[in-house]
């Protein structure tokens, strides 16, 4: 069979043109907190890296930036309602559009990033109320509210989860007796399935999905326990005990060679949970107390993982293996942490913006500044791209040239 040119050409450009169809993340390209990005300033000014661009209209959150389509999404809080907003990759105002009442009890504002896949955008709101969205207009396609519909019960501090996806999966924690976690076809909101366990609590964690050899699992926290699910049917695999004082467990756990490593704050501490071949057992391979973070994430680099602690104030390395300490040093508050091009970035909840070595044999600070802009707590996680360190503080967003 011949094709002409011409056809060749339009199914050439037409292909080349689609709409990305890989979600997005949160905690970079891998939602894991390391960044492919490299070139990197190995090196600071002194006055900190230069500020390219800010914009200062988000609205109150705590929530990071996501991009996708050339374009730079969040998600922020205007007198009790709470909206998506949408920036040009210069920090242009685009467009915002308005999702639905947003959770304005203790700590205010926006909880969760938006996850946009092609031509689909999906924002969740503390309150539980799942929204679909056009990505290049903000025209709202379906609505689903887990409250209403599942009988979700959001836990104290609101609903923070970043939608998990896969496939045509969009995976929610609603919560409650019923419908702990769920999936919903992302195109139009149908239930997929339902899985219900012990009537736990969603617990402030982003799901993870795992990909192995014949199954693909979905890891998450619930308030006192690990759990691993088929992905495709929601069967509840294995789970695993890991209760905290408030039950916050807002770490989305990693994933590394046929084993996960979950952790959270106020002392508990991690565990190294190995999977078996077909993922549907565990066995714990080693404990810690002492990289218990609570909301700003460790990443691993090279076979060691990088973080603060939550009552253990310092910052530390531990080797994956075997979860020996590497070492730890106080001196920065605790608080978030990225990686890209061997090298660790951390913004602190006192407001520390730092560059440092991604090195076990010892802590290397390499240049550190303050964020001044903004406003309520240093909670947000960075995102780098296209050699930018853009860092949401409350209602601003600022672009740090790091390349």
């Amino acid at each position: 069979m011949k094709i002409k040119l011409p056809i060749l050409f339009l199914l050439f450009f037409s292909l080349t043109t689609l709409p990305a169809q890989n979600p997005t993340f949160w905690r970079g390209p891998h939602g894991n907190g390391n960044y492919d990005e490299i070139g990197l300033m190995k090196s600071w000014p002194a006055g900190g890296p230069t500020i390219l661009w800010t914009f200062d209209q988000l609205g109150a959150g705590f929530s990071s930036p996501v991009l996708a389509n050339d374009i730079i999404y969040l998600s922020g809080t205007e007198e009790g309602m709470g909206f998506v907003y949408a920036l040009s990759t210069d920090g242009k105002f685009l467009w915002k559009v308005p999702y639905g009442p947003e959770f304005t009890e203790s700590y205010p504002g926006t909880r969760s990033t938006p996850v946009v896949v092609g031509n689909l955008l999906y924002q969740y709101s503390g309150l539980g109320l799942v929204t679909c969205m056009d990505s290049s207009t903000g025209s709202v396609k379906w609505k689903k509210d887990m409250a209403k519909e599942y009988g979700g019960l959001h836990p104290q501090w609101g609903y923070t989860e970043t939608f998990a996806i896969d496939g045509e999966k969009l995976f929610v924690t609603p919560g409650g007796p019923d419908h702990t976690v769920i999936a919903l076809n992302r195109m139009n909101g149908n239930l997929l399935w339902s899985a219900s366990f012990r009537g736990a609590l969603s617990a402030y964690c982003t799901p993870l999905v795992v990909k192995i050899p014949g199954r693909t699992l979905l890891v998450t926290h619930l308030e006192s326990d690990i759990v691993g699910l088929d992905a495709n049917t929601g069967k509840i695999l294995w789970s695993h005990h890991h209760p905290n004082q408030w039950s916050v467990q807002a770490n989305t756990p990693i994933y590394h060679d046929g084993a996960v490593f979950c952790f959270s704050g106020y002392g508990q501490g991690g565990v190294k949970l190995k999977l078996s071949p077909d993922g549907s057992s565990i066995s714990p391979e080693w404990v810690t107390k002492l990289l218990d973070n609570r909301i700003g994430g460790a990443v691993l680099v090279d076979g060691f993982l990088y973080g603060s602690g939550d009552q253990n104030r310092f910052w530390m390395c531990l080797d994956w293996k075997t979860g020996e300490l590497k070492y730890k040093v106080a001196g920065l508050a605790n608080g978030t942490v990225i990686s890209a091009d061997k090298m660790l970035f951390g913004y602190t909840d006192r407001g520390e913006l730092f560059l440092a070595k991604a090195d076990p044999s010892g802590w290397q600070l390499i240049s550190q500044t303050k964020v001044t802009l903004g406003l309520a707590q240093h909670w947000a996680h960075p995102v780098i791209s296209n050699g930018r360190l853009l860092v949401r503080h409350g209602n601003v967003l600022i672009a740090y040239k790091i390349k």
